[in-house]
């Protein structure tokens, strides 16, 4: 009998540091998990609050159009359509709010176009790809497509 312990004492030393390692984890993770977590699944309760006190940044396609009307009716069956504002002209809730205050960013289109529409082997085939050098020479964007209904020119 003592010859089998003497042979498996390296499976002992092995278990040891393996139940080690295991209490060690869950030390660590009790220590370090925020209170609350799990009980809506992988999710925070504190996290809704968190982001319910930041300041509302975007104010939302429905506040742009108010003002912007022209360019609501100028987008209407473009492929931009349903491109919401802020995506390219950043986030405007303070210029909604108040535009003497804030004026809306106009992107430079040379930029702004290409986030989207750089060539991009991960993107659906049927979605509108160019590369920039060969397909405008290095004019900008707008000098043959409109920025609110590009199929136009």
């Amino acid at each position: 009998m003592r010859e089998l312990l003497r042979e498996s004492r390296h499976l002992v030393y092995a278990a040891g540091l393996f139940a080690a390692g295991v209490l060690l984890f869950l030390v660590i993770r009790a220590i370090l998990m925020p209170a609350g977590f799990g009980t809506l699944g992988h999710y925070r309760p504190g996290a809704l609050d968190d982001a319910a006190s930041r300041t509302v940044s975007f104010g939302g396609r429905a506040a742009c159009e108010v003002c912007h009307a022209d360019v609501a009716e100028a987008r209407k069956g473009s492929k931009h359509g349903s491109v919401n504002c802020e995506a390219c002209h950043g986030p405007l809730a303070a210029h909604a709010a108040d535009p003497t205050t804030t004026k809306a960013v106009r992107p430079d289109p040379a930029r702004i176009c290409l986030v989207c529409h750089t060539n991009n082997v991960a993107k659906p085939r049927g979605f509108p790809q160019v590369d920039p050098k060969e397909h405008s020479g290095g004019e900008s964007c707008v000098t043959c497509h409109k920025p609110h209904h590009p199929e136009m020119s």
